[in-house]
Parts: structure tokens; sequence; C-alpha cells
């Protein structure tokens, strides 16, 4: 057994064609209908149908609606031969209407409904992990002579698809899943990328060895961490083991919903993107199919302009594992590095004086009635103020950042710390002895810079960046600093306009969340530029940037403000209404400060796919749910219409359960 950190000493700058300068990964064409997929071609966008397979008039609708978006490949589900058959006549009545957009059938566990979509559609989509294997842990340890077995059984189960495909042209992906690892993988590799990777190329050499090519390969969890390392480790083996370099299909399984779903999507896709890796992107959102084609095409389009970039210094060297997290070693300052989760610094210089007094955008609500403030899971840490200080006392949990010459001219030094530009430092400058921001680019931290830094405490630099390739560049500080051994604690800035709208959490999200997964960053502020003059609009779009920050941390799994839901974005296998039914869920569970809820439409996506969420809600039939504690179930067959109330119940039972304070949820909604 290979470990991942053995491959990584090898080989581990060798995942992308490079780090520091922006360039699509080269790959094989794999020929899906009339829209190819590879590196010559752009990258591709596509979704999946919700309608159940069987309703050939719905499910075509579905089709068209999802093309009108922009969706150039369209998976539908087929866990069944009678759904394989009826993707024949959804085909046949889109050609008649003009549509051949390419069909994938979507395969689980029945190699015989794959065998006949194959002789139908453009593509199949298989999971290693359920397709001709099992995940049943009836046997945990395997000898080389049973592992050896199961893979001669898998091969000979495995074959007449790879035939079938090769026959007619139809392209496949191989789609492996964190959550739906097989006993046997688990068994030798555990419920890590390196499984997850193994498990692909277990069926991607039988492919190989029969002469088929027409491959696409995925690495997909609901965990950004795992999926960014397993799409990397994954490029960088096919690298090493002298295969063909496939396209690689990105997405997060399960992102959710609406705002979060967003934000996680491109922490993980957009992540791998920067370093040129991807070929096709699904955005998998617990809303309709055609919602998720326009999230993907902006986190798409925003490459297409991305060469030529400023030039930033190669890597020699990577000192971290990128196929592993773990978090920079920091000194702890103040509330910052150290074991302390990264915090949120809201931007309040541009806004006017006036504006200090209302700091309820930023999570911190003075309450009359009490005479005293609270502050709500979405609290900023600091509020920058710059020139202009706040004119009363803060709340305690919230400190202030001034100008360095703003500062020095204030006469509370205590619950204030001053912001110095990199051009202002010399090492004779008076400090504040509790906590000191240092701001500049990469430009400004220059190794001779940076040195007569080792040794100044409390320190704690704040990076920026104009390059349009913004986060390969702050990377690329943060690799100087871990050469040069410096450990002070950094926290990250980005700005962005106020009125890009629905780009601005996918773009911050993908800059700040590529640092995060790296173990990167002790703090981030996003700071708006804007467009509008006017009080409230400035006020909203802080609020905005705020919520949007408390977000991108959480769906890098640095700090968790909230409730996270790992929801399905339903297809044909669904057994309820799964948007209602997570609107419902959420309701009750909202307020579950760091707990992660699984909410899958069938089996197939249950425990596997909610792989480290520590409740599962799962439709096991008409009106019946499955209940789970982490990858258990404890309850089966409950009634729908008593599953969250058991759901609760089973969250009590663990000591997690709190009760929500509703009087001072209904005191808030006032102010």
């Amino acid at each position: 057994m290979t470990s991942s950190l053995a491959i990584s000493e090898k080989l581990k700058a060798q995942y992308c064609p490079s780090l520091t300068s922006y360039q699509r990964r080269e790959t094989v064409t794999v020929n899906i209908g009339d829209v190819p997929m590879g590196s010559r071609y752009p990258i591709r966008i596509q979704s999946m149908t919700t309608v159940d397979t069987m309703d050939t008039d719905g499910s075509v609708q579905e089709v068209l609606r999802m093309v009108d978006a922009g969706c150039e490949y369209v998976r539908i589900t087929a866990p069944s031969v009678k759904e394989a058959q009826n993707l024949d006549n959804i085909r046949k009545k889109l050609h008649i209407l003009g549509v051949k957009v390419p069909l994938v059938a979507d395969i689980h566990f029945t190699p015989n409904a794959a065998e006949l979509a194959a002789r139908i559609v453009e593509k199949i989509r298989i999971n290693p992990g359920n397709y001709a294997d099992k995940k049943r842990f009836e046997n945990i340890e395997y000898t080389d002579a049973s592992y050896q077995a199961e893979l001669d059984r898998i091969r000979e189960k495995f074959t007449p698809l790879v035939k079938i495909c090769k026959e007619y042209g139809t392209a496949m992906r191989i789609g492996t899943n964190h959550g739906s690892l097989s006993d046997r993988i688990l068994s030798r590799y555990g419920d890590t990328p390196l499984g997850m990777v193994e498990s692909a190329l277990e069926f991607l050499r039988i492919c190989e060895d029969l002469g088929y090519y027409q491959i696409v390969l995925s690495m997909k969890s609901s965990n950004t961490q795992v999926m960014v390392e397993a799409y990397r480790l994954l490029a960088q083996r096919l690298q090493q083991d002298g295969l063909q370099p496939y396209p690689l299909h990105l997405g997060v399984t399960e992102a959710g919903e609406a705002e979060d779903g967003r934000i996680k999507s491109a922490v993980g896709i957009g992540t791998l993107l920067e370093d040129g890796l991807g070929d096709t992107v699904r955005v998998s959102l617990t809303e309709p199919p055609e919602n998720e084609i326009p999230v993907a095409q902006k986190l798409v389009e925003r490459y297409l302009i991305r060469a030529p970039h400023a030039f930033i210094e190669p890597v020699e060297q990577l000192p971290i594992d990128p196929f592993k997290y773990s978090r920079r070693i920091t000194t702890e300052t103040f509330n910052l590095g150290g074991t302390n989760v990264p915090r949120v610094i809201a931007d309040f210089s541009n806004l006017p004086v006036s504006a200090h007094s209302d700091l309820r955008p930023i999570g911190h609500f003075y309450l009359p009635l009490p005479d005293k403030w609270r502050m709500n899971d979405l609290g900023a840490d600091f509020i920058y103020t710059g020139a202009t200080p706040a004119p009363f006392m803060l709340p305690n949990g919230l400190k202030e950042i001034l100008d360095y010459g703003t500062w020095q001219n204030s006469d509370d030094k205590i619950n204030t710390f001053p912001l110095i530009q990199a051009a202002e430092w010399t090492p004779e400058l008076p400090l504040s002895p509790v906590l000191n921001f240092l701001r500049g680019s990469i430009h400004d931290f220059t190794e001779d810079y940076c040195t007569t830094l080792r040794n100044t405490q409390p320190l704690v630099l704040w990076v920026k960046t104009d390059n349009r390739h913004a986060m390969p560049e702050l990377r690329r500080l943060f690799f100087r600093l871990a050469d040069l051994g410096i450990t002070l604690p950094v926290v990250v800035e980005r700005a962005y306009a106020a009125d890009q709208g629905d780009a601005f959490p996918l773009y911050a999200a993908t800059d700040v969340g590529g640092l995060l997964v790296d173990g990167f960053g002790d703090g981030v502020v996003l700071r708006p530029v804007f467009e509008r003059n006017d009080h409230a609009s400035r006020l909203k779009n802080a609020e905005n940037f705020n919520n949007i920050a408390f977000g991108i941390l959480q769906a890098a799994r640095t700090r968790m403000s909230k409730t996270e839901y790992i929801s399905c974005p339903s297809c044909g296998r669904t057994l309820f209404d799964l948007q209602e039914t997570t609107a419902m869920i959420r309701k009750h569970t909202e307020h579950l400060k760091g707990v992660k809820i699984g909410i899958m439409g069938c089996i197939v996506n249950g425990p596997g796919e909610m792989a480290d969420a520590d409740y599962g809600y799962v439709g096991m039939g008409k009106d019946k749910i499955a209940l789970y504690r982490g990858q258990n179930v404890v309850k089966r067959s409950v009634s729908s219409a008593n599953a969250v109330a058991e759901l609760i119940q089973l969250i009590r039972e663990d000591g997690r359960w709190t009760e929500p304070d509703r009087e001072e949820e209904e005191l808030f909604k006032t102010l």
C-alpha cells in the first residue's frame, strides 16, 4: 500500500501544470455525442434531471429547460432496467424536437441496466463503490488473495459493459464518491482521498486493458477538503502511473441549497479550476436543475479571461502536502492564529461615521429592553473603521482596527488596534502591546522584508493582491512564509465590486476558500468597492459581505458557525419533495450551530453521499424515512409525518439539542 504522504514526497507538485501560471491541464479528448470534452474544448456545463425517468414527457420538458439555460450534457437516473429502456423514448422525443443534447445514464448497483443504457445514450456514469462491488460490512479484513479474488470478480462483472461502450462509441464516467467506498477499499485504504482514487483506478485499469479510453473521471465529496485532495491526487497518480490524462468532471456532491450551496460548490470546484484542473462542471443544488447552470457558468467564465495575468514567481518545491489537510502552524497573537478559528473582519472604512452605530449588518445587536449587546452566530470579530473611529464603545465581542496614524492619536489604545501599511513599517515603530496588523502584498513582503519581521510580536500580516490570478499569488506568499519559517498569523483581504451580484460569493469563495482548504489563513477581510453612495445600500452590502465571509469559512470546514445541510439535488429516484423537506428541517434545526444534517432522497444517495454528516434523513419508500446517526441507520420506516420530530429526538438523545431562543429571535426581527 502506497501512502498519500509517500506519493507527495516524490511528486507532490505535479498534480497540475503550474501552481503560479494559469494553464489548463492537457487531457485526451472524449467524444460524447456531438459535444467532445477535454482540454482542447471549453469547460463543459452539465446537470441532472429530477423528474421520474418513467415520466417521459416530464423528463423531456425538464431537459428542454436545462438546455435553454445552457446545459451541455444532461444526466438521467436509470436505477433499473425499465428506466434504462425508457431513456430511448426520452431521447427519441428530444430528437423530434430538434434537441440532440448528449444524455448520460446514471447507474447504481445494476449492471444489466447499464449494459442496456450504454446502447442508447451517449455516456454512462458508474460508481465503483456500488457497481459490481459491495458495501455491506460483511468482510472487513481482506488478505491479498481475497482482495485479488474480489478484483477478478469485478473484472468479470464490469467487462461486458466496457465492451458494449467500446462497440457503440459510448463514453463512460467512472465517478467515485467519498461516502460510497466499498468494504474492500475501506479495508485497505480507509475512508480517504487515496481510497477514492484507488477505487477509480481499479476500474480504469480494466478499461485500459480492454483498449477502451473514452473515459471521464470524478472524485466527489460533500467535504470540500476531501474533494480537493482527491482530485489532486487522482491527477498526480494518472501521471505517475503512466495512465492517460483523462478529463475530470468536477463537483461537490450534495452541496445543499441557496447561498450556502453555491459557496460550498465554489470552494471545491473553484479551488481546482484555479490550478487548471477540470473539463466539465456540475453544481449540485437542492433546487430545480436549471438553477444550477448559471452558477456553473459563472464559475467557468472567470477562466476565459484569466490568462495573461501578472507574473508570479514559480514554485520550485512545494512546502505542504497538497493531498492531506494540515493547518499552517502559527504563533497565537491575541485571538488570531494558533488553535483559534479564523476570524472575520468587517470593513466599515468606506462607510460614513454615522453608519458605525448600526452594527446589525455584522451580527451585533443592541437590545434596549435589557440594555445590553447580543451577538448572533455571524457576529464579526473585528471592525475596521480606518480613519474614522466608532463614536461609541463597542460591544465586548467586537474589536476595532484603525489606520496607524489615527490609532496613534487615539485616546483608547487598549481596545483599538493599528493597521500599518507595509511602506510605513520600520522596526522602531511604536506598536500596540496587544495586537498590530501589517498590510501589504507579495511585492511588499519580500524575503528580505519578511526576515526583519521574524521576531516581531504581537504582529499579524494582512495580505492583499491585485493580480487577476489572485488565489495563486496569495498562496505563493504563504509558500514564501513557510520557506522562511515565518509563523506570524495571516489575514487574507480581497476586494470586490459591491454590484457584482451572484458572481461575488462564487469569486470570494474561490479566492479565499482555495487558501483555507490548504490550511492557509487566520482571518478574512472582504472589502466592498462601492458604486452607489447611499447609506442603506452600503449597510446592506456590509451585511452581505459579512455573511459570505462566514459562509466561506464554514464551506472550507475551518469554522462552523451554523447548521450545515448536506442535501442532495434530487433526481428521478427521489422519494419525497427535497426542497420542501429541506426547508422544513431547516426551520426546526437551523439554530444547532455546527451540527451537520444529511437530507437524501433515496437509499442510493443515503449513507454514502452524506459521508460525514452527524445525522441523516433518508427516503426508503413512499412516505417512509430512515434516520441515521453518522453512517449507521438507527430507525427504519419512520412515517414522514413524524420523521422530523423523530430526528429532533435523536439529536436530543445525543445531548446536542438546544432549544431555540424564540423570544430573542423575535426581538432581533424588530430591530
